[in-house]
């Protein structure tokens, strides 16, 4: 049997150690990106010449700038867009345009050099500039009301949701110098290997789908 005395030991020590249970569980965790650029967490703010980390898409990798909302998002990679697009070109600038001022995430490939051209021919079973492709479907040539009714049924926003700290992916060219300088690999690997499949076209429209529409 507990002496009294030992009893409200035992009873002050349990309360003690709930209450720091609880602190614990209700303690906020702070996490900053220190001078040596990694990532600290703590249960103390960051000091004045730390930085917040940055957010991180689900890859594990920075997002551009800032993560899209989770709308966004889906739409984005169950329909990626990318522009196809060349220098001097005023549609190729009305279709970017367009696509930014929106608000949507894309891909920009420019069609410059001859390996450019080859390779949008191989892709898109055209080389008129710009084209567009949103999932599997391909728009040849600006138009901004067929533009803006594909991006409509593929279900991008009509206003840009876009964070303020989004950053727009840099252009880059179609078929990359290095690529176009490697080797081939010889006369069997070239006939085993197939051509990539060009992106459907537009459906033909019909009384119940005036769009012609489909993804």
């Amino acid at each position: 049997m507990l002496h009294p005395s030992s009893s409200r030991f035992v009873s002050a020590a349990a309360c003690a150690a709930l209450a720091l249970l609880a602190s614990a569980a209700s303690a906020q965790v702070y996490r900053s990106v220190g001078p040596d650029g990694r990532v600290v967490y703590s249960d103390k703010p960051p000091a004045a010449n730390a930085r917040e980390a940055a957010p991180t898409a689900a890859g594990g990798t920075p997002a551009s700038g800032g993560a899209l909302p989770y709308q966004l998002n889906q739409t984005a990679q169950r329909y990626p867009v990318t522009l196809y697009s060349g220098s001097a070109c005023a549609p190729c600038n009305s279709g970017r345009n367009l696509l930014v001022q929106r608000g949507v995430p894309f891909t920009e490939k420019t069609v410059e050099s001859n390996n450019d051209i080859e390779a949008l021919q191989r892709r898109a079973g055209d080389t008129n500039l710009p084209v567009l492709t949103i999932g599997g479907q391909r728009l040849s040539g600006f138009s901004d009301a067929e533009w803006t009714q594909y991006l409509d049924a593929a279900g991008y926003p009509k206003t840009s949701q876009l964070p303020a700290s989004y950053r727009r992916p840099t252009a880059s060219p179609l078929a990359p110098a290095s690529a176009a300088r490697a080797p081939a690999a010889g006369p069997a690997a070239d006939a085993s290997a197939a051509a990539p499949a060009a992106p459907s076209v537009a459906p033909a429209r019909d009384a119940s789908n005036p769009a012609g529409i489909r993804f």
